[in-house]
């Protein structure tokens, strides 16, 4: 239907157009799981959000399972942390959504102006205080990359300071805050990861010759670019959300938006019951129903924009990490479950690695999963933990006793 011009959609057209984007309309690989298999979905997502948490498993190995199911998680490695010319570097760490793995096509997008200054900024007076341990950073860089922070302290000698006994994560050493800038405005980058530290290296030996010496990208046209790619990959979206997929500034979202769609590149919508006006990308495909079901890390780009997957899903989601335990919902790492294109469950779920043992501390079925319906959800989220921990590499799935479907979810894991 159209409306003054403008098209309205319905909100379940609106939530199978965002699965479709997502790439949950796609049949998941029945052979080998291929870097071919990785590319699509990146050519979907455009990134991979990293996060520190291991209580289950690292947040950039999770939406490719929700997506691929078990896949050889050396994929993801290979293609952000090493280089060969028969398997050259896919992805590059930069800070998009939030810290983040990225086509290394798209590093020049978010270097540029397009996006806000990031927190590092706040390293600036400490660079212009200090050049010469910029240049000393960078220099042992230069001969010991790709290093760490710590032995990069090591290796100036006393040039800054370490951190004192007893220091917080974030209180970091002035190396540490030299090279977090000089990776924000791009003098470094990641050269690998060893037990997820990043290792800085220079751009120059990790990067392809083809992305570090293509022609600079002006701003609006980065802008533009990476609006794009947002639309494409929320399905439908507002432009908050268009905007929060890179952390771009309103102005210059906004801007963008309107210029796509004066080009005809973006369209706007109206989605029965949704406030706002959304955007999507013209003769994207909407599928006729959505089947199939998946485990989403709290990390997912799927369900990271909190209000967006209330509306769309009637999921209400929030994340307990620092919500003391007394005071937590349902816990402290918890994966909704998505079965045939409705948020239907949620698990808080710990790898145990030392028992071997993927452990369900939590199982909630959502509001109306009852009866037949829960028997059905417990049975296919029994198989979908089953596949998982196989694929962490653990030897089976415990149930706990916190929620009411663990006592169905129990039934139908010791039947597997």
């Amino acid at each position: 239907m159209v409306r003054d011009g403008t098209l309205a959609i319905g909100a379940d057209v609106a939530r199978r157009t965002v699965l479709g984007a997502q790439g949950f309309a796609d049949g998941r690989p029945t052979g080998p799981v291929t870097r071919r298999h990785l590319q699509r979905v990146l050519g979907r997502l455009h990134l991979l959000q990293l996060d520190s948490v291991n209580v289950a498993v690292r947040a950039h190995y999770m939406p490719l399972f929700a997506r691929l199911g078990p896949y050889p998680r050396e994929l993801v490695d290979d293609a952000a942390w090493s280089h060969s010319a028969r398997r050259p570097r896919l992805l590059a760490e930069y800070w998009a959504h939030e810290a983040c793995l990225l086509p290394v096509e798209d590093w020049p997008l978010l270097l540029s102006g397009a996006k806000r200054r990031g927190w590092w900024r706040n390293y600036g007076p400490l660079v212009e205080r200090d050049p010469g341990l910029v240049a000393d950073v960078l220099a042992a860089v230069k001969e010991l990359g790709p290093v760490g922070a710590g032995t990069l302290e090591n290796a100036l000698g006393g040039r800054s300071a370490p951190r004192p006994p007893g220091a917080t994560w974030w209180d970091r050493s002035d190396v540490k805050r030299i090279c977090e800038y000089l990776f924000g405005v791009g003098e470094l980058t990641t050269g690998t990861r060893v037990h997820f530290q990043r290792l800085y290296d220079l751009p120059e030996r990790v990067l392809p010759a083809a992305v570090l010496g293509a022609p600079p990208v002006a701003d609006d046209e980065a802008a533009r670019r990476l609006v794009r790619k947002a639309v494409t990959a929320l399905g439908v979206a507002t432009e908050p959300e268009v905007r929060d997929y890179y952390r771009l500034g309103p102005d210059r979202n906004s801007r963008a938006l309107a210029e796509l769609v004066e080009e005809g590149a973006v369209e706007r919508v109206t989605v029965r019951g949704w406030t706002r006006p959304a955007y999507r990308a013209p003769g994207v495909r909407v599928p006729r129903e959505v089947v199939g079901r998946a485990l989403l890390c709290p990390f997912d780009p799927l369900v990271w924009e909190r209000a967006r997957a209330e509306r769309i899903f009637g999921f209400r989601y929030r994340i307990e990490i620092y919500v003391p335990e007394p005071k937590r919902e349902f816990g402290y790492y918890v994966f909704p479950f998505l079965l045939d294109g409705r948020l239907v469950a949620r698990v808080d779920l710990k790898s145990d690695r030392a028992a071997g043992t993927l452990r369900v501390k939590g199982a909630f079925a959502e509001a109306g999963v009852e009866g037949a319906d829960e028997r059905r959800v417990a049975a296919e989220l029994a198989a979908e933990l089953e596949a998982m921990a196989g694929w962490l590499g653990l030897e089976k799935v415990v149930v706990g006793e916190r929620g009411g479907l663990a006592p169905a979810l129990d039934r139908e894991v010791r039947a597997l």
